[in-house]
């Protein structure tokens, strides 16, 4: 294929130099002097492993030149890739300036062009921004979207030090796109490319990379507090991860990754509340870690103001215990909820058939003694008499049961885990989607 690539930094010169390598022309588009002249030269523009080999090898079988006419470089090429920088300001918005100034270029010089353009958005972006390029490309070319030319978002996933490698053997290629013609275009040119491809909304294309980063950062920092805790425990905490990092199941999984309702149960708050405050008796800070429990409560009290938005009072819950399958109430979130909720004078009912006061024993006894004294008369044994009752339902967590219960007309459903089959109701509210 032929393809122009605008920003010869370090996301375009990697993709430029990968691509030539596959056999495609590659036209590189910069502002700056010195790096179109080091192209032309056959020469890379960034420091990185194995990119000079690449770039040599580009320039010696013709398949790579850089110019600063982006008219040329759009009337020549059949893709245009934006890899841009998007510097963030001090106060932390995003400066997305050269990013619409290549779109301008671009919509610009597509006035004197006749056959279809695909632009490729490689460039890290908040949401939006695709939708953004598009509109000032049609304002400027007069050309129609999604018929002389198309916007696709493609982030890249690219570490420096091993940008080459990350290249050639992504994860997996997300593209942005809802049109046929964009997806198969690329979907040809990431053809020989080992891994599966994802197309998605452009919007989930355009955060995936903040999402993937922030995790990231996440991780450092979580391991360092851990780090800092283990080495005034005289801990060898690189053991400690070790064995942390060997639990697939849960530690390095996509289990618990599911956005929904705050967690509970007998394990998780208290063992973090152990960690913490062994940090705090060590007179040691540990800022990410504190932050998990407001982060926590915060969100409980997101369901709470959600259900207090309905303006309705007859509050029918689906579910009680912490998690399907399961009788254990011990710090369970939607108790809390519930235990507000009547406190403000709500007519609560519940369903649990997990859930039976005569077999409630110890701690979980004296958990529903405390903050629900009057659960016998909120219980329901039959889901259908609580649904045919409230005004609002509250599913707290996944039962197949609630899968396929009956929804009265103008009934609110607030749904805490995502159950797939109510989401065509009315008047449903998912809590984090």
């Amino acid at each position: 294929m032929n393809i122009s690539i605008f920003g010869l930094g370090y996301v375009g010169c990697v993709g430029m130099a990968c691509l030539a390598k596959q056999g495609h022309n590659m036209i590189g588009v910069d502002v700056s002097e010195e790096k179109v002249n080091r192209v032309n030269s056959g020469q890379s523009t960034i420091i990185e492993n194995g990119i000079d080999a690449l770039m040599d090898y580009g320039f010696k079988h013709n398949l790579i030149r850089a110019t600063k006419d982006y008219n040329e470089a759009v009337l020549k090429t059949d893709i245009s890739f934006i890899c841009v920088g998007t510097p963030s300001s001090d106060n932390g918005h995003l400066n997305l300036e050269y990013i619409y100034q290549t779109a301008h270029e671009i919509g610009e010089a597509l006035t004197k062009k006749n056959t279809f353009h695909l632009v490729v958005i490689r460039s890290t972006v908040f949401p939006g921004t695709n939708l953004k390029v598009g509109e000032l490309i049609e304002e400027i070319s007069g050309k129609k979207r999604n018929s002389d030319f198309a916007v696709v978002s493609n982030p890249e996933f690219l570490r420096e030090g091993s940008a080459v490698s990350d290249y050639m053997n992504p994860p997996l290629t997300v593209l942005g796109s809802s049109f046929p013609i964009a997806i198969e275009i690329m979907k040809e040119l990431y053809k020989n490319t080992n891994a599966p491809i994802e197309v998605v909304d452009i919007e989930v294309a355009e955060i995936i990379k903040y999402v993937n980063n922030s995790y990231h950062a996440l991780k450092v920092v979580f391991a360092n507090e851990i780090g800092n805790i283990c080495k005034l425990l005289s801990i060898d905490s690189h053991e400690v991860m070790r064995i942390f990092c060997m639990d697939n199941q849960l530690n390095i999984s996509p289990y618990y990754f599911k956005p929904g309702f705050a967690f509970g149960g007998s394990c998780l708050p208290k063992d973090l509340k152990g960690l913490t405050t062994l940090a705090h008796d060590l007179y040691l800070s540990t800022p990410v870690l504190n932050a998990i429990d407001d982060s926590n409560r915060k969100h409980i009290r997101q369901v709470i103001h959600q259900i207090e938005k309905t303006g309705k009072r007859k509050i029918g819950f689906c579910g009680l215990s912490f998690k399907a399958g399961t009788d254990d109430m011990r710090n369970s979130p939607i108790v809390n909820v519930i235990e507000a909720l009547y406190g403000k004078g709500y007519d609560v009912r519940i369903f649990d058939s997990n859930v039976s006061l005569s077999r409630l024993i110890g701690k979980n006894k004296s958990v529903i003694t405390e903050k629900l004294p009057h659960l016998d008369s909120m219980l329901q044994d039959d889901l259908s008499i609580l649904t045919d009752w409230a005004e609002v339902l509250v599913i707290s967590y996944k039962d197949k049961i609630f899968k396929s219960m009956s929804i009265i007309p103008g009934q609110i459903i607030i749904d805490l885990v995502r159950i797939e089959e109510l989401e065509s109701c009315e008047n449903y509210y998912g809590l984090c989607w």
